[in-house]
């Protein structure tokens, strides 16, 4: 499994325990705010668990171009290789 699939697949169960999002609901291409129905309150708390399981702190501005369940997997990649 690559390290991008491990992300995807930490997110997923994030969501999926976080916010009781059906599995079948939760891909790449999927929207958070539209697809899924998580608000802003929701992207705080999902910030917050990342930020336990990468142990790195997560900068407001890293989150804010964050629109899909890919790009919530790549903004965490890039901070587990951040210096």
């Amino acid at each position: 499994m690559t390290e991008q699939e491990t992300i995807y697949q930490e997110v997923s169960e994030l969501l999926q325990k976080l916010f009781e999002i059906d599995p079948q609901d939760i891909k790449p291409e999927a929207r958070l705010y539209e697809d899924l129905e998580l608000d802003s309150i929701d992207a705080v708390d999902m910030v917050v668990h990342l930020q336990k399981k990468t142990s790195r702190k997560i900068k407001p501005d890293e989150f804010k171009s964050v629109r899909t369940v890919q790009d919530v997997v790549d903004a965490v990649s890039r901070l587990l290789h951040a210096g």
